[in-house]
């Protein structure tokens, strides 16, 4: 099933549990998808368009908490943490440090690119590889551990 679909039988069940946060999340959802086809990318194909729409969603929540939450907002802080709570149901879940590390050691290993090498040529592999499976921070931290090490 296609997130478009998904967000269409998502939405029907929120209306009729009378969930507004969770009702006003997914219309967000519907909208950004609304935009990003009208935008003449066309429609999201690839499960891949789908996680980077979703994580640029989950990314502005996670801005958007961390503003209200300096500004003293806490009710706004805790309705946009809601929210988030919500996009990340869509988002497949993200491997762990243990998982991202060996991903880095096999990819180097793969591509003969030694410890102690270039992170500029082993990084883009990784990120073409992890791209939407694990937070883009904690891959660059690793790649620089694995190549120090």
């Amino acid at each position: 099933m296609s997130l478009k679909e998904r967000i269409s039988e998502e939405l029907k069940s929120a209306m009729k549990q009378g969930d507004q946060i969770r009702l006003q999340t997914i219309r967000s959802i519907k909208a950004a998808v609304l935009e990003y086809e009208k935008s003449g990318k066309g429609e999201l194909k690839e499960e891949a368009e789908e996680i980077n729409l979703l994580n640029s969603l989950a990314k502005r929540r996670k801005e958007s908490m961390e503003i209200y939450r300096a500004a003293g907002r806490n009710e706004l802080a805790d309705k946009e943490e809601k929210e988030l709570a919500v996009i990340n149901e869509y988002l497949p879940k993200p491997l762990s440090e243990a998982e991202v590390a060996a991903k880095i050691a096999s990819i180097a290993e793969a591509n003969n690119i030694p410890r102690g090498g270039e992170f500029g040529k082993l990084m883009p592999l990784v990120m073409k590889e992890l791209k939407g499976k694990a937070d883009g921070a904690l891959v660059k931290g690793l790649t620089e551990a694995y190549l120090k090490s």
